[in-house]
């Protein structure tokens, strides 16, 4: 059989395994388990996906753990995303929950993220009514993947320190 055809006559993917995990890594770093699936989906053979991971890995270019500080610091930092965003959008690339968790422990504080986010955001908002406001900046901060209670205490923080004092009482969440 000529190299890269299948038994049905139609040809396999182009080049290796390694050189096609070498061009996504050269778009953005990926996780193993993104590099299995792209690969496998490619049509490469699971042996030479798991090789060629190896080999990657074993070079410096595939870090699970490195992976997931970068997304953490991108979605946690940069975007102001509570844990269970990053938390998410970590499964959905594969990591392994321990990475996640060491991943969420160098992001710090979440209430100190929430505070910070909902402080900058709070101050757009004085013009509306404080009970529109509350909503709004809480609705804000559970998009972001705040839990209810971080983002009630961060909006009511928030908007006490730009209303001076005047906030919602009612509760957004029931």
């Amino acid at each position: 059989m000529v190299p890269g055809a299948s038994a049905g006559g139609r040809s396999g993917p182009r080049g290796t395994a390694k050189d096609r995990a070498l061009v996504l890594l050269g778009v953005r770093w990926r996780s193993r388990e993104e590099l299995r699936r792209r690969l496998l989906q490619a049509g490469f053979e699971a042996e030479e996906v798991e090789a060629a991971i190896a080999d990657l890995q074993a070079a410096g270019l595939v870090d699970d753990l490195r992976f997931a500080r970068e997304v953490a610091m991108h979605q946690g930092g940069r975007r102001g995303s509570g844990d269970r965003a990053v938390r998410s959008a970590l499964r959905q690339k594969g990591v392994a929950e321990e990475e996640i968790l060491r991943a969420l422990g160098d992001l710090g504080d979440e209430a100190e993220r929430a505070a910070a986010l909902a402080a900058s955001r709070a101050s757009r908002m004085t013009a509306l009514d404080p009970q529109a406001a509350h909503r709004r900046l809480y609705g804000l901060l559970l998009r972001r993947g705040y839990g209810p209670d971080v983002a009630r205490d961060a909006s009511r923080k928030a908007l006490a320190d730009a209303l001076g004092g005047a906030t919602a009482d009612a509760d957004p969440d029931g």
